[in-house]
């Protein structure tokens, strides 16, 4: 049994409410500006939970702890444009993202009024800068989170995680929560379609807004303490991630250094 798309009108629909949903973002993050980081966290919360409701995913979250975390690094495969607004709405979190996102009308500018860290994957000469923003972040009680693979996958599994933003939970002494996130269609069967890999963002959007219904399962992992180096503390999260998501996607089970 197969679902049939959504009609085109439905599609342009939600791209129109899409539109609305970033214009109006923009708005909401500039009048944050003295606002406390509580009220911050929340508001993020709500402006993803609404684009989520626009494009009909719902979150099937499990073993959240009781209380928020507080301070910690966030770690989580990397799969969809709909990760960082499933994330955001269970645990708000300041994101390290792609530089090439900073170019992205209206993301771009409202991935930098939320606090975003902008970084060039390509480039190792940063890392000392990018770790420090990151510790500073982090000692102020605000979550951070990043995605170790560094570009997407399929979903399917996860590819080798790269260890050096690691040691920001190192040196500033804050435990290290891993998330795995999986996909799955309106018969709660796991679906590679919304997916960002290979794809640009326009290709990304028209495929996720011609599903029926998505479901995205964000399952808690127990926390580690940061201990031991960078490397040993990327292989024990990334074999955790690994495990719950699935195993290593193909092409994967190779490590490799790097940010």
């Amino acid at each position: 049994m197969s679902l049939r798309p959504t009609t085109f009108p439905t599609r342009f629909a939600r791209l129109s409410a899409m539109l609305r949903w970033l214009f109006a973002t923009v708005r909401r993050i500039g009048r944050l500006d003295d606002a406390s980081q509580e009220v911050r966290n929340a508001e993020f919360a709500a402006i993803c939970r609404d684009a989520l409701d626009i494009l009909n995913v719902r979150l099937d979250v499990r073993n959240r702890p009781s209380e928020s975390p507080r301070g910690v690094l966030v770690v989580s495969n990397h799969v969809s444009l709909l990760d960082i607004f499933a994330i955001t709405a269970v645990c708000p979190s300041g994101f390290v993202a792609m530089k090439e996102l900073e170019r992205w009308p209206l993301v771009g500018r409202a991935a930098r009024n939320a606090g975003a860290v902008f970084i060039d994957r390509g480039s190792r000469k940063d890392v000392g800068l990018i770790n420090g923003a990151v510790i500073r972040s982090l000692e102020s009680g605000q979550n951070v989170c990043f995605f170790p693979e560094a570009r997407t996958s399929c979903g399917d599994g996860i590819l080798p995680f790269k260890a050096a933003l690691f040691q920001s939970a190192l040196d500033a002494r804050v435990p290290v929560q891993p998330l795995a996130l999986r996909y799955f269609d309106g018969l709660n069967r796991r679906t590679e379609q919304p997916s960002f890999s290979g794809v640009n963002l326009l290709v990304s959007m028209w495929r996720i807004v011609s599903m029926r219904e998505v479901r995205v399962r964000v399952d808690f992992l127990p926390p580690f303490a940061p201990e031991g180096d960078r490397f040993a503390l990327k292989d024990r999260v990334e074999a955790a991630v690994g495990a719950a998501v699935g195993g290593f996607a193909d092409g994967g089970g190779l490590t490799e250094e790097g940010l």
